[in-house]
């Protein structure tokens, strides 16, 4: 197990399987149903981020698309566990906030050398840790 400190944005604790994008996601381009990246080229395409700790630079688009790509996610249940974020922008914060999904930024950078898809990964944004179970 190894523990790494971060900065807490929005306060929760999850702990799931990891998923990492190198890309920018835009929430909107995803399945609300299944929570399937859907946009083409995406470092993330055809796979899921529902229910699993979502490690990604930022967000794109527009605040309305990110706001409610976001909230259809939420109404099908197909929500990241929490958000790992390097460059947190408003909308992003705001909407992690309003649907109470843990958020934190600022982690350490060895986290991101250390961390794989697959991973275990708790986030304890209430206590600005994350760990690689």
């Amino acid at each position: 197990m190894k523990q790494y400190k971060c900065h807490k944005i929005s306060e929760g604790c999850a702990e799931a399987e990891a998923i990492v994008s190198g890309d920018h996601i835009m929430f909107y381009l995803m399945e609300p149903e299944t929570g399937r990246v859907i946009e083409s080229a995406h470092d993330l395409e055809g796979k899921s981020i529902a229910k699993k700790i979502l490690i990604f630079p930022g967000g794109k688009g527009s605040s309305v698309v990110q706001a409610d790509g976001l909230f259809q996610l939420n109404m099908h249940g197909n929500m990241p566990a929490a958000m790992i974020i390097q460059f947190p922008e408003t909308v992003l914060v705001s909407s992690a906030i309003i649907m109470e999904i843990p958020m934190v930024d600022k982690v350490d950078p060895a986290f991101y050398q250390d961390v794989k898809d697959g991973d275990l990964v708790k986030v304890d944004a209430t206590n600005g840790v994350v760990e690689i179970l």
